[in-house]
């Protein structure tokens, strides 16, 4: 990994909001509206944040209809493994990220957003590729 690469990583999880959708994205993927609602974010902060994520190699998207999915890289074909096994030992440990769950877990217990279609918690994958276990 080069200089600007590795600056590039680090500036894209110097941010709460950042490492707290990271938070999210470690248990599957979900559409920015889902994360939104966990983090009780405008949409506007939300895609920003995503696309910051994004360009900085973190996390991949994929477009279905109108919605764009967010997941995070598969870290056994990147050099990110070190860094998300960290990561998510922290993000286990503090309150705040784990609010953050338990609202999307509410989400997906009320059906809100793209959560409650079926065919979408279907297709969701957490980072080491199997379904997400809510």
């Amino acid at each position: 990994m080069d200089n600007e690469r590795l600056a590039a990583l680090f500036r894209g999880l110097a941010d709460l909001s950042r490492l707290r959708i990271l938070n999210l994205l470690f248990h599957g993927e979900f559409c920015g509206c889902d994360i939104q609602y966990a983090l009780k974010a405008s949409q506007s902060n939300v895609s920003r944040h995503l696309k910051y994520l994004k360009n900085c190699g973190l996390v991949l998207d994929r477009r279905s209809g109108f919605r764009v999915y967010y997941r995070l890289v598969v870290p056994a074909l990147s050099d990110h493994k070190p860094l998300f096994d960290y990561l998510e030992r922290i993000f286990d440990r503090n309150g705040n990220f784990k609010d953050d769950l338990r609202r999307l877990r509410e989400a997906v217990k009320e059906g809100a957003c793209s959560l409650s279609d079926p065919q979408t918690r279907k297709a969701s994958n957490t980072r080491e590729g199997k379904q997400a276990g809510y």
